[in-house]
Order: structure tokens, then C-alpha cells, then sequence
């Protein structure tokens, strides 16, 4: 196949796969982050929370197995490969979560939504993804790296993560550990009435893992066996905006990319859902309050995704399913900045007017 089809292509497909089933299970599962902290906090539902755990399960399970028969080498994954900032973790997720309560979505449920015809969301998405970029690479990169230097693990270091250091201290098996870990984490989001009696709940949450697994499966295959030096990668959408936009600006220049695929695919994914629902329609934004602090939440979660090495699904998902330091704390973060930030749109007073 490597002969035939171009491997960028390839990763592209990959992408694209896994966003079909994150923007299926964004419209038919309603799985949603700042929906799951809103529920839980004001909800009086943890359903949506317990879905979200049930994906990091299964997602750990299947990458940490994956990685026991060698087709993943963890250490050539965004996550282990660069050491651990803990203030990078909590300084951008709080910046991202309290930027995503402001916008009222994540990058991943913005371009869901976009995929039911809401433009409001169009907004989001094309802020967010200049926001990225102007830190990541823009006018504000050497203050980010000034302020959080991205240092290469070394060859013969122990990667950053949980796994790798019970390992060393227990001289367990770190695949063992994971998978334990992985079916810990499953069982007890599973263990609740709520869950049990919605099946439709825990399909969906499993099909998001299966989503960020494939991402990882795909993109190993394709890096160890063809010629070109393609990243190890899965689904996150906060810099694969910035890049999607670019592509489609300048894509005879710039060749297709598993970050295009993804953001694509949830697209692709979230309007097909929309449509089996009934519910695509289109929706603009009417209270230009409304507008104004969207633009302000996107452009914080951009920066705060940025430093924080990922977003809700980047460091919530894909980097909890290698078990990096940064996930947990990255994920709390974000909920705590997500709560303070509802907490003030609730009570009437949002830092945006």
C-alpha cells in the first residue's frame, strides 16, 4: 500500500477515521466536555463525567496493549518524548478551561457543532486555531518557550509517565500496569446506575477510545514501516486547527496531515449525526456580548492549549491513554478554570464585557 498511496495520504486517512467516529459520538452520544462539568456541577448528573473516564479506559487499555505487542513505541509519542513542565500543565489548562467556559465549547465540540450548522462555532474554531499558531510558532513563541522550554527526553531517560515510573520502582511490566490501570479506571466509571441502565453512554465513550487508539495504531504503522519522518500522533484540536486552516489556504504547498484527517473527520462525522438526528440547522450569533466573548475563550483556549501541550481531548484523552504525568493534572486544571469560569457567566458577570 506504501507503493500506491502516498504515507501523508495515508495519515490522513487515519485521521479522518477516528474523527468520524469523535464527531459521531459528539452528535448521537453527546460526549462533551465542558457538557460533562456542567452537568456535574450544576446538573446534578455525573453521567456524562463517568462517559468521559469510561473513554480514558478504554483508550489506555488499548494503547498500553498495542504497546505490549510492539507496534507502539511510546517513547516516539508527543507526550513521552518531551519532559514534564508541572506549571506548563496547570498555568494552560486553567487558562484553556476557564477560555472554554468564555466560548461555551472546546476545539473539538466547536467544530462538532460547526457540523450541525452552527457558525457560531465557525468563529471559535478559526480564532482558536490563529491563537495556537501566534504561540506556537508566531510572534508570542519565543515568550512561550522563554516561559515554558519544551526539553527533549534524552535516549536511555525514563518517559515522563505513571506507568514508566511504577515500573521502576515496583520492576513491574509498564504495559502491565497500564492495562491494570486502564480496567481500574473503567470499572469504577462503570460502576454506577446511571451508566449501567444507558448502554448508548458507555458505547459511545468506548467508541471515543477506540477513536484515539486507531490514531496511535495508524500513524505507528505508517512511521515504522515507510520511508518518510512521520510523527506517532492521535486526535487533539487545538494546534491541528491552526494547521487545517492552513492547509486549506495553502495546500499545494503544505501536504495533507493526520491533523487535517481529524478535524476533517469530526466534521465529516458530527454532520452525519446531525442529519440522523434531525437536528442540522443553522445558527448565527445575535448578541454581539455573545460574539465578543467567544472570540475572547477561543483565543485563551489556543494559548492555553499551547502551554499546556494539548486541550481537553489532546491532554484529557490522547495523552491520558499513554499515561503521561501531564494528563491528570492538565484535566483538573481544565475543569477547575472551566469552573470558574461557569461559575461567573452563572452568576451574571463574565470578564469578556
Amino acid at each position: 500500500m506504501l507503493e500506491t498511496v502516498p504515507e501523508h495520504i495515508l495519515v490522513a486517512v487515519v485521521g479522518l477515521f477516528g474523527g468520524v467516529l469523535l464527531g459521531l459520538a459528539a452528535r448521537l452520544g453527546r460526549f462533551c466536555t465542558l457538557g460533562a462539568i456542567e452537568d456535574f456541577l450544576y446538573g446534578g448528573s455525573d453521567t456524562r463525567m463517568r462517559m468521559w473516564v469510561i473513554a480514558i479506559g478504554t483508550a489506555i487499555i488499548g494503547s498500553f496493549g498495542l504497546i505490549g505487542a510492539g507496534i507502539i513505541d511510546p517513547g516516539a509519542t508527543y507526550y513521552l518524548s518531551i519532559k514534564w513542565l508541572p506549571w506548563a500543565s496547570v498555568i494552560g489548562g486553567l487558562v484553556f478551561g476557564y477560555g472554554m467556559a468564555l466560548a461555551g465549547n472546546c476545539g473539538f465540540g466547536a467544530v462538532a457543532r460547526l457540523g450541525g450548522g452552527d457558525l457560531r462555532s465557525f468563529v471559535i474554531v478559526l480564532v482558536m486555531g490563529v491563537s495556537t499558531y501566534v504561540v506556537l510558532s508566531g510572534p508570542l513563541a519565543p515568550i512561550r518557550d522563554m516561559l515554558f522550554p519544551q526539553t527533549p527526553v534524552l535516549p536511555g531517560e525514563k518517559p515522563p509517565g505513571i506507568a514508566h515510573a511504577t515500573a521502576r520502582w515496583t520492576g513491574m511490566s509498564p504495559t502491565a500496569i497500564g492495562i491494570v490501570i486502564g480496567f481500574v479506571l473503567l470499572a469504577a466509571s462503570v460502576a454506577s446506575r446511571s451508566v449501567l441502565e444507558n448502554p448508548k453512554a458507555i458505547f459511545w465513550s468506548v467508541v471515543v477510545g477506540i477513536a484515539v487508539i486507531s490514531g496511535w495504531a495508524g500513524t505507528s504503522w505508517v512511521a515504522n514501516t515507510g520511508f518518510e519522518a512521520l510523527p506517532v500522533v492521535s486526535h487533539s484540536f487545538a494546534a491541528p486547527l491552526g494547521e487545517s486552516i492552513l492547509w486549506w489556504m495553502i495546500g499545494s504547498a503544505q501536504p495533507l496531515s493526520f491533523a487535517v484527517g481529524s478535524v476533517a473527520g469530526v466534521w465529516l462525522g458530527a454532520f452525519i449525526g446531525s442529519l440522523i438526528k434531525g437536528h442540522f440547522r443553522w445558527e448565527a450569533c445575535e448578541d454581539p456580548r455573545e460574539l465578543r466573548r467567544q472570540i475572547v475563550g477561543a483565543a485563551l483556549m489556543g494559548a492555553g492549549a499551547v502551554i499546556a501541550l494539548g486541550c481537553t481531548v489532546g491532554q484529557g484523552i490522547s495523552a491520558f491513554s499513554m499515561l503521561a504525568f501531564s494528563a491528570p493534572v492538565t484535566f483538573f486544571a481544565i475543569f477547575a478554570g472551566a469552573s470558574f469560569g461557569l461559575r461567573q457567566l452563572i452568576v451574571g458577570f463574565s470578564p469578556a464585557e
